[in-house]
Protein backbone atom coordinates (compact mmCIF):
# COMPACT_ATOMS: atom_id res chain seq x y z
CA UNK A 1 0.00 0.00 0.00
CA UNK A 2 2.84 2.24 0.53
CA UNK A 3 4.21 1.86 -2.43
CA UNK A 4 1.03 2.40 -4.24
CA UNK A 5 1.02 5.48 -2.28
CA UNK A 6 4.33 6.92 -3.80
CA UNK A 7 3.38 6.35 -7.14
CA UNK A 8 0.04 7.72 -6.69
CA UNK A 9 1.74 10.86 -5.31
CA UNK A 10 4.43 10.90 -7.93
CA UNK A 11 0.97 10.98 -10.11
CA UNK A 12 -0.73 13.63 -9.11
CA UNK A 13 2.25 15.95 -8.80
CA UNK A 14 3.11 15.20 -12.51
CA UNK A 15 -0.74 16.35 -13.48
CA UNK A 16 -0.29 19.63 -11.08
CA UNK A 17 2.46 20.47 -12.78
CA UNK A 18 1.50 19.87 -16.14
CA UNK A 19 -1.77 21.99 -15.61
CA UNK A 20 0.20 24.79 -13.70
CA UNK A 21 2.48 25.57 -16.36
CA UNK A 22 0.65 24.35 -19.84
CA UNK A 23 0.16 28.05 -20.28
CA UNK A 24 3.97 28.32 -21.34
CA UNK A 25 3.96 25.76 -23.85
CA UNK A 26 0.51 26.88 -25.25
CA UNK A 27 2.35 30.08 -26.42
CA UNK A 28 4.84 28.52 -28.06
CA UNK A 29 2.43 26.59 -30.63
CA UNK A 30 1.43 27.57 -34.25
CA UNK A 31 0.49 25.83 -37.19
CA UNK A 32 3.75 25.80 -38.36
CA UNK A 33 5.25 23.86 -35.72
CA UNK A 34 4.44 20.52 -36.51
CA UNK A 35 7.91 18.80 -37.11
CA UNK A 36 9.13 19.58 -41.10
CA UNK A 37 9.95 16.91 -43.38
CA UNK A 38 13.52 14.88 -42.68
CA UNK A 39 14.14 15.22 -46.14
CA UNK A 40 13.45 18.67 -46.67
CA UNK A 41 15.65 19.64 -43.75
CA UNK A 42 17.36 16.93 -41.82
CA UNK A 43 18.34 18.78 -38.79
CA UNK A 44 14.85 19.59 -37.88
CA UNK A 45 15.48 23.41 -37.49
CA UNK A 46 13.10 25.92 -38.95
CA UNK A 47 14.38 28.48 -41.93
CA UNK A 48 14.59 32.25 -41.23
CA UNK A 49 11.16 32.45 -43.78
CA UNK A 50 9.56 29.33 -41.43
CA UNK A 51 10.53 31.23 -38.17
CA UNK A 52 8.83 34.18 -39.16
CA UNK A 53 5.37 31.86 -40.62
CA UNK A 54 5.59 31.30 -37.07
CA UNK A 55 5.37 34.08 -34.98
CA UNK A 56 3.01 35.61 -37.38
CA UNK A 57 -0.06 36.86 -35.58
CA UNK A 58 -2.54 35.17 -38.26
CA UNK A 59 -6.40 34.40 -37.51
CA UNK A 60 -5.37 31.00 -38.78
CA UNK A 61 -2.31 30.79 -36.19
CA UNK A 62 -4.58 32.26 -33.27
CA UNK A 63 -7.14 29.79 -33.87
CA UNK A 64 -4.55 26.75 -34.24
CA UNK A 65 -3.16 27.83 -30.62
CA UNK A 66 -6.71 28.32 -29.12
CA UNK A 67 -7.61 24.30 -30.61
CA UNK A 68 -4.43 23.33 -29.24
CA UNK A 69 -4.71 24.50 -25.59
CA UNK A 70 -8.24 22.98 -25.83
CA UNK A 71 -7.44 19.43 -26.67
CA UNK A 72 -4.27 19.60 -24.23
CA UNK A 73 -6.66 20.82 -21.79
CA UNK A 74 -9.17 18.17 -21.99
CA UNK A 75 -6.20 15.44 -22.10
CA UNK A 76 -5.22 16.72 -18.47
CA UNK A 77 -9.28 16.40 -17.87
CA UNK A 78 -9.29 12.90 -18.69
CA UNK A 79 -5.73 12.37 -16.81
CA UNK A 80 -7.36 13.44 -13.49
CA UNK A 81 -10.35 11.49 -14.16
CA UNK A 82 -8.59 8.29 -14.61
CA UNK A 83 -6.47 9.48 -11.42
CA UNK A 84 -9.89 10.22 -9.13
CA UNK A 85 -11.47 6.71 -10.30
CA UNK A 86 -7.89 5.03 -8.92
CA UNK A 87 -8.24 6.50 -5.53
CA UNK A 88 -12.08 5.83 -5.74
CA UNK A 89 -11.24 2.31 -5.90
CA UNK A 90 -8.38 2.61 -3.39
CA UNK A 91 -10.73 4.50 -1.26
CA UNK A 92 -12.94 1.27 -0.84
CA UNK A 93 -10.49 -1.08 -0.80
CA UNK A 94 -8.41 0.96 2.49
CA UNK A 95 -12.10 1.26 3.83
CA UNK A 96 -12.81 -2.59 3.62
CA UNK A 97 -8.94 -3.09 4.80
CA UNK A 98 -10.14 -0.61 7.94
CA UNK A 99 -13.29 -3.05 8.81
CA UNK A 100 -11.37 -5.91 8.56
CA UNK A 101 -9.09 -4.70 11.01
CA UNK A 102 -11.33 -3.38 13.33
CA UNK A 103 -13.26 -6.62 13.26
CA UNK A 104 -10.32 -8.58 14.06
CA UNK A 105 -9.60 -6.35 17.14
CA UNK A 106 -12.89 -6.98 18.14
CA UNK A 107 -12.83 -10.52 17.65
CA UNK A 108 -9.01 -10.39 19.92
CA UNK A 109 -10.71 -8.73 22.52
CA UNK A 110 -13.80 -10.52 23.38
CA UNK A 111 -11.04 -13.99 23.49
CA UNK A 112 -8.92 -11.51 26.10
CA UNK A 113 -12.67 -11.21 27.36
CA UNK A 114 -13.09 -14.52 27.82
CA UNK A 115 -9.55 -15.26 29.49
CA UNK A 116 -9.91 -12.66 31.93
CA UNK A 117 -13.08 -14.03 33.22
CA UNK A 118 -11.52 -17.79 33.50
CA UNK A 119 -8.48 -15.70 35.32
CA UNK A 120 -10.71 -14.41 37.31
CA UNK A 121 -13.02 -16.89 38.09
CA UNK A 122 -9.44 -19.41 39.47
CA UNK A 123 -8.83 -16.46 41.43
CA UNK A 124 -11.75 -16.38 43.54
CA UNK A 125 -10.90 -19.98 44.73
CA UNK A 126 -8.90 -20.78 47.88
CA UNK A 127 -6.08 -22.88 47.29
CA UNK A 128 -7.35 -25.43 49.37
CA UNK A 129 -10.41 -25.06 47.19
CA UNK A 130 -8.43 -25.92 44.43
CA UNK A 131 -6.25 -28.51 45.77
CA UNK A 132 -9.52 -30.31 46.81
CA UNK A 133 -11.19 -30.29 43.64
CA UNK A 134 -8.51 -32.03 41.54
CA UNK A 135 -8.73 -35.84 41.99
CA UNK A 136 -4.97 -36.15 41.73
CA UNK A 137 -2.03 -34.03 42.43
CA UNK A 138 -1.23 -34.13 38.63
CA UNK A 139 -4.37 -32.59 37.96
CA UNK A 140 -3.80 -29.66 40.64
CA UNK A 141 -0.48 -29.26 38.66
CA UNK A 142 -2.37 -29.25 35.26
CA UNK A 143 -4.73 -26.62 36.36
CA UNK A 144 -2.39 -24.68 37.16
CA UNK A 145 -0.21 -24.83 34.05
CA UNK A 146 -3.19 -24.13 32.57
CA UNK A 147 -3.34 -20.47 34.63
CA UNK A 148 -0.06 -19.97 32.92
CA UNK A 149 -1.17 -20.56 29.72
CA UNK A 150 -3.72 -18.43 29.96
CA UNK A 151 -1.65 -15.87 31.33
CA UNK A 152 0.68 -16.02 28.24
CA UNK A 153 -2.02 -16.09 25.77
CA UNK A 154 -3.75 -13.12 27.29
CA UNK A 155 -0.23 -11.26 26.97
CA UNK A 156 0.01 -12.08 23.45
CA UNK A 157 -3.40 -11.01 22.27
CA UNK A 158 -2.36 -7.67 23.91
CA UNK A 159 0.25 -7.21 21.88
CA UNK A 160 -1.70 -8.28 18.83
CA UNK A 161 -3.92 -5.52 19.89
CA UNK A 162 -1.84 -3.37 19.74
CA UNK A 163 0.04 -4.33 16.46
CA UNK A 164 -3.67 -4.07 14.80
CA UNK A 165 -4.22 -0.68 16.48
CA UNK A 166 -0.96 0.55 15.10
CA UNK A 167 -2.37 -1.11 12.04
CA UNK A 168 -5.31 0.41 11.97
CA UNK A 169 -3.95 4.49 12.86
CA UNK A 170 -1.82 3.71 9.41
CA UNK A 171 -4.80 3.08 7.66
CA UNK A 172 -6.96 5.34 8.31
CA UNK A 173 -4.50 8.19 7.72
CA UNK A 174 -4.10 6.58 4.13
CA UNK A 175 -7.37 6.79 3.75
CA UNK A 176 -7.54 10.50 5.14
CA UNK A 177 -4.49 11.35 2.69
CA UNK A 178 -6.31 10.06 -0.52
CA UNK A 179 -9.39 11.59 0.55
CA UNK A 180 -7.36 14.94 0.28
CA UNK A 181 -5.85 14.08 -3.06
CA UNK A 182 -9.52 13.11 -4.72
CA UNK A 183 -10.17 16.89 -3.20
CA UNK A 184 -7.11 18.35 -4.31
CA UNK A 185 -7.79 16.50 -8.36
CA UNK A 186 -11.63 17.78 -8.57
CA UNK A 187 -10.15 21.25 -7.60
CA UNK A 188 -7.45 21.15 -10.26
CA UNK A 189 -10.30 19.36 -13.06
CA UNK A 190 -12.74 22.06 -11.82
CA UNK A 191 -10.26 24.85 -13.08
CA UNK A 192 -9.18 23.52 -15.93
CA UNK A 193 -12.82 22.97 -17.14
CA UNK A 194 -13.66 26.56 -16.55
CA UNK A 195 -10.11 27.34 -18.44
CA UNK A 196 -10.82 25.06 -21.04
CA UNK A 197 -14.56 26.79 -21.54
CA UNK A 198 -13.29 29.87 -21.41
CA UNK A 199 -11.02 29.38 -24.41
CA UNK A 200 -13.69 27.33 -26.38
CA UNK A 201 -15.93 30.73 -25.95
CA UNK A 202 -12.80 32.81 -26.96
CA UNK A 203 -12.44 30.70 -30.55
CA UNK A 204 -16.28 31.15 -31.08
CA UNK A 205 -16.09 34.92 -30.32
CA UNK A 206 -13.17 35.29 -32.66
CA UNK A 207 -14.29 33.16 -34.86
CA UNK A 208 -17.69 35.43 -34.84
CA UNK A 209 -15.99 38.51 -34.65
CA UNK A 210 -13.62 38.08 -37.69
CA UNK A 211 -16.05 35.93 -39.93
CA UNK A 212 -13.17 33.64 -40.71
CA UNK A 213 -11.46 36.88 -42.58
CA UNK A 214 -7.52 37.45 -42.04
CA UNK A 215 -8.36 40.94 -42.76
CA UNK A 216 -11.06 41.08 -39.89
CA UNK A 217 -8.57 39.45 -37.29
CA UNK A 218 -5.97 42.20 -38.24
CA UNK A 219 -8.39 44.96 -37.53
CA UNK A 220 -9.51 43.44 -34.42
CA UNK A 221 -5.55 42.57 -33.66
CA UNK A 222 -4.83 46.34 -33.96
CA UNK A 223 -7.71 47.49 -31.46
CA UNK A 224 -6.86 44.92 -28.73
CA UNK A 225 -2.99 45.83 -28.72
CA UNK A 226 -4.10 49.58 -28.84
CA UNK A 227 -6.46 48.85 -25.61
CA UNK A 228 -3.75 47.31 -24.20
CA UNK A 229 -1.23 49.24 -24.41
CA UNK A 230 -3.80 51.69 -22.71
CA UNK A 231 -4.48 49.52 -20.10
CA UNK A 232 -0.98 49.16 -19.53
CA UNK A 233 -0.32 52.91 -18.65
CA UNK A 234 -2.98 53.77 -16.83
CA UNK A 235 -1.67 54.26 -13.46
CA UNK A 236 -2.40 51.94 -10.03
CA UNK A 237 -3.04 54.06 -7.58
CA UNK A 238 -1.44 52.97 -4.27
CA UNK A 239 -1.39 54.72 -0.80
CA UNK A 240 2.07 55.65 1.07
CA UNK A 241 4.24 55.66 -2.29
CA UNK A 242 5.98 58.77 -3.74
CA UNK A 243 5.32 56.99 -7.25
CA UNK A 244 1.94 55.33 -7.84
CA UNK A 245 3.20 52.38 -10.53
CA UNK A 246 1.21 51.91 -13.84
CA UNK A 247 -1.08 48.79 -13.96
CA UNK A 248 1.59 47.00 -16.03
CA UNK A 249 4.23 47.73 -13.73
CA UNK A 250 2.35 46.60 -10.95
CA UNK A 251 0.72 43.51 -13.24
CA UNK A 252 4.11 42.65 -13.62
CA UNK A 253 5.27 42.56 -9.66
CA UNK A 254 2.02 40.49 -8.70
CA UNK A 255 2.83 37.68 -11.47
CA UNK A 256 6.86 37.67 -9.45
CA UNK A 257 4.79 37.04 -6.55
CA UNK A 258 2.16 34.53 -7.70
CA UNK A 259 5.23 32.45 -8.84
CA UNK A 260 6.53 32.25 -5.10
CA UNK A 261 3.36 32.25 -3.15
CA UNK A 262 0.38 31.03 -5.66
CA UNK A 263 -1.93 33.91 -5.24
CA UNK A 264 -3.57 35.59 -8.25
CA UNK A 265 -2.62 38.48 -9.66
CA UNK A 266 -6.13 40.03 -10.61
CA UNK A 267 -6.69 39.19 -6.89
CA UNK A 268 -4.10 40.39 -4.81
CA UNK A 269 -3.95 43.72 -7.03
CA UNK A 270 -7.88 43.92 -6.06
CA UNK A 271 -6.94 43.70 -2.65
CA UNK A 272 -4.42 46.50 -2.53
CA UNK A 273 -6.28 48.80 -4.19
CA UNK A 274 -9.22 47.93 -1.82
CA UNK A 275 -6.72 49.17 0.94
CA UNK A 276 -5.20 52.02 -0.50
CA UNK A 277 -8.81 53.43 -1.68
CA UNK A 278 -9.66 52.91 2.14
CA UNK A 279 -6.28 54.52 3.03
CA UNK A 280 -6.87 57.58 0.98
CA UNK A 281 -10.23 58.10 2.79
CA UNK A 282 -9.26 57.85 6.03
CA UNK A 283 -6.16 59.44 5.18
CA UNK A 284 -2.57 60.01 6.24
CA UNK A 285 -1.22 60.85 9.74
CA UNK A 286 1.97 61.01 11.22
CA UNK A 287 2.64 59.79 15.55
CA UNK A 288 3.63 61.57 17.87
CA UNK A 289 2.55 60.11 21.42
CA UNK A 290 4.13 56.91 21.94
CA UNK A 291 2.40 56.34 25.11
CA UNK A 292 -1.04 56.79 23.69
CA UNK A 293 -0.79 56.29 20.40
CA UNK A 294 -2.30 59.67 19.42
CA UNK A 295 -0.56 61.99 16.41
CA UNK A 296 -1.59 64.62 13.81
CA UNK A 297 -2.94 64.26 10.09
CA UNK A 298 -0.78 64.76 8.11
CA UNK A 299 -1.80 67.43 5.48
CA UNK A 300 -3.79 69.63 8.37
CA UNK A 301 -1.38 68.83 11.59
CA UNK A 302 -4.81 68.51 13.24
CA UNK A 303 -4.76 66.29 16.47
CA UNK A 304 -6.30 63.32 16.21
CA UNK A 305 -6.25 59.91 18.60
CA UNK A 306 -6.42 56.78 18.18
CA UNK A 307 -3.75 56.81 15.23
CA UNK A 308 -1.47 53.34 16.52
CA UNK A 309 -2.20 51.29 19.34
CA UNK A 310 0.23 51.52 22.26
CA UNK A 311 -0.72 48.21 23.56
CA UNK A 312 0.08 46.27 20.44
CA UNK A 313 1.52 48.28 17.35
CA UNK A 314 3.85 51.36 18.81
CA UNK A 315 6.72 49.08 19.87
CA UNK A 316 6.81 46.87 16.91
CA UNK A 317 6.58 50.63 14.99
CA UNK A 318 9.59 51.75 16.53
CA UNK A 319 11.37 48.54 15.68
CA UNK A 320 10.84 48.86 12.09
CA UNK A 321 11.48 52.09 11.37
CA UNK A 322 15.20 51.58 13.16
CA UNK A 323 15.55 49.15 11.18
CA UNK A 324 14.91 50.93 8.07
CA UNK A 325 16.34 54.23 9.20
CA UNK A 326 13.39 55.86 9.11
CA UNK A 327 12.17 58.55 11.50
CA UNK A 328 9.23 56.91 13.24
CA UNK A 329 7.33 60.57 13.99
CA UNK A 330 7.52 61.40 10.23
CA UNK A 331 6.63 58.34 8.79
CA UNK A 332 3.29 58.66 7.36
CA UNK A 333 0.65 55.56 8.46
CA UNK A 334 -3.23 54.86 8.10
CA UNK A 335 -5.82 57.89 10.34
CA UNK A 336 -8.13 55.70 12.56
CA UNK A 337 -11.11 54.71 10.42
CA UNK A 338 -14.75 55.68 12.64
CA UNK A 339 -13.82 52.43 14.81
CA UNK A 340 -10.64 50.79 15.97
CA UNK A 341 -6.67 52.06 15.43
CA UNK A 342 -4.78 53.45 12.54
CA UNK A 343 -1.20 52.89 11.94
CA UNK A 344 -1.94 50.96 8.35
CA UNK A 345 1.51 51.51 6.61
CA UNK A 346 2.77 51.20 3.14
CA UNK A 347 0.59 49.69 -0.02
CA UNK A 348 -0.31 46.79 1.54
CA UNK A 349 -1.62 49.15 4.80
CA UNK A 350 0.04 46.62 7.59
CA UNK A 351 -0.02 47.01 10.97
CA UNK A 352 3.11 47.20 12.54
CA UNK A 353 2.31 44.15 14.61
CA UNK A 354 1.46 42.02 11.92
CA UNK A 355 3.90 43.10 9.78
CA UNK A 356 7.22 41.92 12.22
CA UNK A 357 5.04 38.27 11.51
CA UNK A 358 6.19 38.58 8.04
CA UNK A 359 9.44 40.76 8.23
CA UNK A 360 12.01 37.57 8.14
CA UNK A 361 9.83 35.75 5.07
CA UNK A 362 9.91 38.84 3.07
CA UNK A 363 13.54 39.41 3.93
CA UNK A 364 14.50 36.19 3.20
CA UNK A 365 12.80 36.28 -0.11
CA UNK A 366 14.40 39.59 -1.72
CA UNK A 367 17.74 39.58 0.13
CA UNK A 368 17.40 42.96 2.12
CA UNK A 369 15.72 44.31 5.06
CA UNK A 370 11.94 43.99 4.17
CA UNK A 371 10.38 47.44 4.02
CA UNK A 372 6.41 47.81 4.37
CA UNK A 373 6.30 51.36 2.29
CA UNK A 374 8.30 49.35 -0.67
CA UNK A 375 5.75 48.78 -3.81
CA UNK A 376 7.22 45.13 -4.21
CA UNK A 377 8.09 44.22 -0.32
CA UNK A 378 4.53 45.24 0.04
CA UNK A 379 2.93 42.84 -2.81
CA UNK A 380 5.38 40.12 -1.65
CA UNK A 381 4.19 40.63 1.99
CA UNK A 382 0.49 40.81 1.31
CA UNK A 383 0.33 37.96 -1.08
CA UNK A 384 2.06 35.80 1.97
CA UNK A 385 -0.46 36.68 4.07
CA UNK A 386 -3.54 35.95 2.11
CA UNK A 387 -1.86 32.59 1.12
CA UNK A 388 -1.35 32.09 4.79
CA UNK A 389 -5.25 31.88 4.97
CA UNK A 390 -5.92 29.99 2.30
CA UNK A 391 -5.73 32.65 -1.35
CA UNK A 392 -3.36 30.36 -2.88
CA UNK A 393 -6.25 27.98 -3.91
CA UNK A 394 -7.22 30.34 -6.44
CA UNK A 395 -11.03 29.71 -6.02
CA UNK A 396 -13.83 32.57 -5.14
CA UNK A 397 -14.57 31.29 -1.54
CA UNK A 398 -11.34 30.69 -0.66
CA UNK A 399 -10.20 34.20 -2.37
CA UNK A 400 -13.02 35.78 0.08
CA UNK A 401 -12.44 34.51 3.30
CA UNK A 402 -8.54 35.30 2.78
CA UNK A 403 -9.82 39.14 1.85
CA UNK A 404 -12.26 38.60 4.91
CA UNK A 405 -9.11 38.12 7.07
CA UNK A 406 -6.98 40.37 5.55
CA UNK A 407 -9.23 43.09 6.34
CA UNK A 408 -10.92 42.05 9.74
CA UNK A 409 -8.33 39.62 10.93
CA UNK A 410 -11.20 37.17 11.25
CA UNK A 411 -14.47 36.00 9.29
CA UNK A 412 -17.25 38.49 10.53
CA UNK A 413 -20.38 39.54 8.49
CA UNK A 414 -20.15 42.32 9.20
CA UNK A 415 -17.20 43.37 6.78
CA UNK A 416 -18.80 41.25 4.14
CA UNK A 417 -18.70 44.36 1.92
CA UNK A 418 -14.99 44.52 1.89
CA UNK A 419 -14.06 40.68 0.57
CA UNK A 420 -17.12 41.21 -1.80
CA UNK A 421 -16.26 44.22 -3.46
CA UNK A 422 -12.62 42.77 -3.67
CA UNK A 423 -13.88 39.61 -5.98
CA UNK A 424 -15.59 42.39 -7.96
CA UNK A 425 -12.90 43.88 -8.90
CA UNK A 426 -10.68 40.97 -9.02
CA UNK A 427 -12.82 40.13 -11.91
CA UNK A 428 -12.52 43.49 -13.89
CA UNK A 429 -8.83 43.32 -13.36
CA UNK A 430 -8.93 39.76 -14.91
CA UNK A 431 -10.03 41.16 -17.85
CA UNK A 432 -7.47 43.44 -17.94
CA UNK A 433 -4.89 40.97 -17.45
CA UNK A 434 -6.24 38.82 -20.55
CA UNK A 435 -6.24 42.26 -22.68
CA UNK A 436 -2.41 42.33 -21.54
CA UNK A 437 -1.55 39.00 -22.37
CA UNK A 438 -3.48 38.99 -25.31
CA UNK A 439 -6.34 36.89 -24.66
Amino acid sequence: MQNFLKIKKILFFFIFLTFLFSSFSFAQESPTSTQPSKLSNPQGNLSPIQETEKEKKTLQNEIYILRTKIAKLDLQIQENQLMVKDLGFQIKETETSIDKTSLRIENKREQITNILRTIYEEDQKSFFEILLSERTLSDFFDSLNQLQILHSENQELLKEIKDLKSFLESEKTFLDEEKIDVERLLSIQSLQKKESENIKGDKDWLLEETKGQESEYQKLLAEKEKKAAEIRSRIFELIGVARAPTFGEAYEISKFVYEITGVRPAFLLAVLEQESRIGQNVGQCFLRDTKTGGGVRAKTGEEISRVMSPTRDVKPFLSITEELGRDPFNTLVSCPMSFGWGGAMGPAQFIPSTWVRYRKRVSEIIKKAADPWEIKDSFLAAALYLADYGADKRIPEAEWKAAMIYFAGRIDSRFRWYADQVLVKATEFEKDIRELEGG
